[in-house]
């Protein structure tokens, strides 16, 4: 819809029209009765070639103003069933949109202008349908059939509903011809932050961009190899682990799909958050660098790390794998810690220490027990003076040593901010999926850690389970956010095959990391993460709601400031904080718009003998005001399913993304049936499902799908 003139005038009668009614007449006399327009038969047929090519152009400009008021009203529907989303190893499909300019600008502002209101508000049919509807929802039959012939959504229908997404349908439907949009892959290592109120289509995003990245695929020496995919729900989204599967079942990945659910530990896979480290003293840098750092607390703190670093070296020197039982029970008790230790130290250095270390317990008692080891073991005061008596040159020993000489009262205190942590890690059955039992062969569910997941290429569902206990969701959210990041670091030293025949350092796959509500997770871990992990191929997809929520749980403005400006790529939902929207608006640069003013006068004659009483005249003046690009305001009035992206270096596209329509072949096993079920009746969504509203086609239940699916396919059926 190229227009030649300063300001377009789109809203309006298509008035092209009547020039299409003349050029067919035209070419009806000049083919049939040429003699009408006293032409030749021959010049006759070049005349109605003439018309109706004149006619066709003429069509195509009454079609584009027809169409342009038509999706200012109502955009057409946009669906797309899983299976039908394009996979690229180049790019990223976000779905269709245009790129953002100032003629967008310039259209939207005349939608707001009074004299154009007819061609942008519904009509006054429309309005009395849904009253009507209102009204007659309890009328008794037949009467009750008339909401339902108004409600009737289909094109035919004159009066059908709009679709259940609010919002204001004119900021999309200012541009009427759409394209693919879609995001290098290679600037998704500069990470993407996804910003939007409750049920707004977040969720649905991350379930197309998750559909990409676990069907994408290259071909490495005749081979085929994947991505790996992990996505941090905590929330507990059963569609979202649905189709996880389903992508993972169609791609051929099933055997490679793992699920670690907070809420449901018998069909929970388990995981180890402090088992797999670098360096030990990532063990200790997991487990108190959660705890608060802020004020008085970092003292506390500091002493947290070093008796967790004692604890976690001497563990790992008797040849056992750390975990957060462990931790705790040492913290608690580490005297008996001190004890194992002293007995794998001195029966390799020293055979005959027990002797003396026993003839030293017997001669204790009340009044020979130093006054700072009051409380402990006889054994444990009995080790230590031994210790004092020979000179031991190992730093493990010297740390328990050092924690045991406390006095106790005074230790329980300095560890007192470390045991509500491990309190929250370790109780209930959750234990057993954060602390695995390595040598229990019986137990089926597998045991996995971030290196494996990443060599398997394999794809993780990580459900926190934050509805029922935000406290434990974000602790174990943010253990295993430390790993990673401890992960990526020694992928960006040594490559993901460090250790294995044949490795090198130069190998880096793409890690695609989502992360939903992602400010549940927020710590201070995740800072290193988006601002370093892309070294190792690491590419967030972060989602939240507003940018306040960031710097509510990160309890600082500066970090979180620096959490917002790592992000590259920014794709902005409808938000209702202004200081959100501004986060994208505020980036945008300023344009001229042109606007029209209506001058009109009159101007008496002063000579009584002049033929003319007065003179009048009419102008329409053309004046440009600078604006911005777009306002927070548009945000507000964004419909669902659509955002502004800002990508590819500050290119501002409208987007909005296809809805999703159930597959007939979508099938889950029978545990991840019962988990999606429990899912849904646990975590309640007062939302609405605005993605499968009416018009999305429908099936009969029973005919397509096996009885185990039948619950999923009652809730996807479109009403």
């Amino acid at each position: 819809m190229a227009q030649d003139h300063v300001i377009e005038a789109l809203l309006r009668p298509a008035v092209e029209l009547n020039s299409v009614g003349v050029c067919l007449i035209g070419a009806y006399l000049s083919l049939f009765a040429p003699w009408a327009l006293a032409l030749s038969p021959l010049y006759g047929l070049a005349a109605a070639a003439f018309f109706l090519g004149f006619g066709w152009i003429r069509l195509r400009q009454a079609l584009g103003v027809l169409r342009y008021r038509r999706n200012i009203r109502r955009l057409p529907r946009y669906v797309m069933t899983s299976k039908d989303v394009p996979v690229s190893n180049r790019r990223l499909f976000i779905g269709k949109g245009f790129k953002w300019e100032q003629r967008h600008t310039q259209r939207l502002m005349q939608t707001y202008r009074p004299e154009f209101r007819r061609y942008v508000e519904p009509t006054a049919l429309f309005k009395a349908a849904r009253q009507m509807e209102e009204r007659m929802e309890y009328a008794p039959f037949p009467l009750s059939l008339i909401p339902k012939v108004t409600a009737w959504d289909n094109p035919l229908n004159p009066l059908r509903p709009l679709p259940p997404v609010g919002g204001a349908p004119r900021i999309h439907g200012v541009e009427p011809v759409e394209v693919e949009v879609s995001l290098p892959l290679g600037e998704r290592v500069g990470h993407s932050l996804i910003l939007g109120t409750t049920r707004v289509g977040k969720t649905r995003l991350a379930e197309l961009f998750i559909t990409q990245d676990i069907r994408r695929v290259k071909k490495v020496a005749g081979v085929d190899e994947f991505e790996p995919v992990i996505v941090f729900d905590p929330k507990g989204d059963a569609d979202l682990l649905k189709r996880m599967y389903v992508e993972a079942k169609r791609a051929g990945r099933e055997g490679e799909f793992y699920i670690f659910h907070l809420g449901w530990p018998d069909i929970s896979s388990r995981y180890n958050a402090v088992g797999r480290f670098g360096r030990i003293s990532e063990v200790a840098s997991r487990i108190a660098g959660q705890l608060s750092g802020e004020g008085n607390s970092a003292a506390f703190r500091e002493f947290a790390w070093r008796f967790v670093n004692i604890i976690a070296r001497a563990l790992v020197e008797l040849g056992i794998r750390p975990d957060y039982m462990k931790i705790q029970m040492h913290v608690i008790n580490i005297d008996a810690l001190f004890i194992e230790y002293s007995g794998y130290y001195f029966a390799r250095h020293d055979t005959k220490a027990w002797d003396v270390i026993v003839q030293i317990e017997a001669g204790l008692n009340d009044k020979n027990i130093p006054f700072n080891m009051k409380g402990r073991q006889k054994r444990v005061i009995a080790i230590d003076q031994y210790l004092s008596q020979t000179r031991v040159a190992d730093p493990v020993m010297d740390g328990l040593r050092s924690a045991v000489r406390y006095d106790k009262t005074y230790f329980d205190k300095i560890v007192a901010s470390l045991l509500p942590l491990l309190e929250k890690l370790t109780t209930g059955r959750m234990a057993e999926l954060i602390s695995p039992d390595y040598t229990d062969l019986n137990d089926p569910r597998p045991i996995f850690d971030w290196m494996q997941i990443i060599r398997k290429r394999a794809i993780v569902y990580v459900g926190l389970d934050a509805l029922s206990d935000p406290e434990v969701a974000a602790a174990v959210g943010n253990s295993m956010f430390s790993d990673l990041v401890s992960v990526a670091g020694h992928i960006y030293k040594f490559g993901i095959d460090d250790g294995l025949p044949g490795a090198g350092n130069e190998q880096k796959i793409p890690i695609n990391l989502h992360a939903d509500e992602f400010n549940e997770l927020m710590g201070d871990e995740f800072i290193p993460m988006i601002n370093k992990g892309g070294g190792a191929g690491i590419q967030v997809s972060a989602y939240t709601q507003t940018a306040s929520d960031i710097e509510a749980k990160i309890g600082n403005k500066a970090k979180a400031g620096q959490v917002i400006g790592n992000f590259n790529n920014l794709f902005m939902l409808r938000v209702r904080e202004t200081a959100t929207a501004e986060l994208l608006t505020k980036q945008l640069p300023k344009v001229d718009i042109y606007t029209t003013t209506l001058v009109s006068g009159a101007t008496d004659s002063s000579d009584p003998t002049a033929k003319t009483d007065f003179t009048s005249n009419t102008q329409d003046r053309v004046s440009s005001t600078s604006v911005p690009l777009i306002e927070p305001a548009h945000i507000v009035s964004l419909p669902k399913g659509q955002a502004f992206a800002l990508i590819e270096g500050g290119n501002l596209w409208k987007v909005r993304m296809p809805l999703p329509t159930p597959d007939p072949d979508e099938v889950m096993p029978k545990d991840l049936q019962t988990l999606a079920e429990n899912m849904r009746k646990s975590y309640i969504d007062g939302g609405g499902e605005w993605w499968t509203g009416s018009g999305s086609g429908s099936q009969t239940l029973g005919q397509e799908l096996p009885a185990d699916l039948l619950d999923d396919q009652a809730r996807d059926q479109t009403p």
